[in-house]
């Protein structure tokens, strides 16, 4: 018997087993990870450097581009770079600071897309009280607590996945340091600590979903009442991005994490993975832009500026 910190290395699955396909996938990540660096970094240059961007929307949406490039590079550098490399090996430290990072930037993620639920809410059901809620103290300290959580449930997940004993060997069913595959190497029983850590985490996980609910039931109420069709318009457009962003991270997330074991294999948690890993950060600055013109006119500026 052996803890996770006893190996030098962990054994990751690979997406292929001919060099061909190995190419293959390799040219996939590239373009998928390419095209999310271009549309986040376009956003956050576009929101730090237009002025009238300046607003605490675009300031939340700022932060959720950072934790979607942060949370993309965790994971599929590597899983590129051990394809052109031919291995599946990944070392301890860096397994550790996988799953770190991961869980960090995910954590954070949720609790981002709730906070910018606040930020709807107040803007559409209360927007007297707009600037007063959502002054440049207060978004400042929301988003400091969205990282701050995200480090706490990263450091207490990593600190007990990394201390429970194995003796299931090194070998990952999954393209990078995933929890709940460290845990099927654990000894019986040793896993339940951090078990109950992450029945802890979908508890705040849920407590955010419900919150999220709760406000768009307000929002929606409040935009059917307006008399205006162009304000039910622009109040259609200012929510349904973020209402977009957060189904598909909850609706990947929840159903990677929450479906039945009989159901599971290793080829359905593998694409699972990719689901809710790899696509929201790559979709949402479409999603978060397709239906925003100030977004929009700032980005024509940006590559216009750009181009000359």
């Amino acid at each position: 018997m052996s803890s996770l910190s006893s190996f030098n290395h962990f054994l990751l699955v690979a997406f292929a087993d001919t060099r061909e396909l190995q190419l293959l996938h390799f040219s996939l990540f590239l373009g998928i990870y390419l095209a999310a660096l271009l549309a986040n970094g376009l956003i956050i240059t576009a929101v730090a450097c237009h002025h009238r961007l300046h607003t605490p929307m675009y300031f939340f949406l700022l932060h959720l581009a950072l934790l979607d490039l942060a949370s993309i590079s965790t994971t599929v550098p590597k899983s590129m770079a051990n394809s052109l490399r031919d291995t599946t090996a990944i070392s301890n430290s860096g397994c550790a600071a996988q799953m770190f990072l991961f869980a960090l930037f995910m954590s954070a993620e949720c609790s981002l897309l709730t906070v910018m639920a606040y930020d709807r809410y107040v803007a559409i059901c209360r927007p007297l009280h707009y600037g007063t809620l959502l002054g440049t103290r207060a978004c400042v300290k929301m988003a400091a607590a969205a990282w701050a959580s995200g480090f706490l449930h990263a450091l207490l997940h990593t600190a007990n996945t990394f201390s429970i004993p194995l003796c299931q060997g090194n070998v990952l069913d999954q393209f990078f340091c995933e929890i709940p595959q460290l845990l099927k190497l654990s000894c019986s029983h040793s896993y339940l600590r951090e078990v109950w850590a992450l029945v802890f985490n979908v508890c705040s996980g849920f407590g955010c979903f419900v919150f999220i609910v709760l406000s768009y039931v307000q929002i929606f109420r409040a935009v059917l009442r307006m008399p205006s069709e162009q304000g039910r318009h622009k109040a259609f457009s200012m929510c349904l991005p973020h209402l977009a962003v957060v189904s598909l991270f909850i609706s990947t997330a929840v159903f990677a994490y929450l479906k039945p074991s009989s159901i599971s294999s290793p080829g359905l948690d593998l694409v699972l993975a990719v689901l809710y890993s790899v696509v929201p950060p790559t979709v949402n600055p479409f999603l978060c832009s397709m239906r925003n013109k100030e977004l929009k006119d700032a980005l024509e500026k940006l590559l216009q500026s750009v181009q000359c």
